[in-house]
């Protein structure tokens, strides 16, 4: 795998973040108030954002470029980007995925603070989720 530089991405530059979503066609956006990350090569090749809830964050937004997925780089990137943070870190995510987030140390045995349990009812309306959490000591 190339030597990619993981790093936090300045609010200036924040839409980039949403073009990189938009050019792989992901419905994800960079969320206010959160603090974005990427990895770059010549351009931006993966991306996420962490947004502060009540205990901890919220990972969400998390999207590597087909052409670098199966490298370990969305592990590499949250371990990164949650390296400083306090508390737990939760996501929300399709079933699917339980197994990727599994072995980067989350685990659906979690108490979610009430504005993501309220957001994984309406979520759960429209299409299969799970919550996971990850808590930092």
């Amino acid at each position: 795998m190339p030597e990619l530089h993981i790093e936090p991405l300045a609010e200036p530059l924040w839409p980039l973040l949403n073009k990189f979503y938009r050019s792989h066609n992901s419905s994800m956006k960079a969320l206010k108030g959160g603090r974005l990350w990427v990895a770059r090569d010549s351009a931006i090749v993966a991306g996420l954002c962490l947004s502060p809830v009540v205990g901890g964050q919220w990972l969400t937004g998390v999207f590597v470029d087909p052409a670098y997925r199966g490298q370990g780089l969305a592990a590499r990137l949250i371990q990164q980007a949650v390296a400083e943070v306090e508390g737990t870190v939760w996501l929300l995510c399709h079933p699917d995925l339980e197994g990727v987030y599994q072995r980067m140390g989350f685990s659906q045995d979690t108490v979610l603070p009430q504005s993501l349990s309220e957001r994984l009812v309406r979520y759960k309306r429209n299409k299969p989720m799970i919550a996971m959490g990850f808590s930092i000591t």
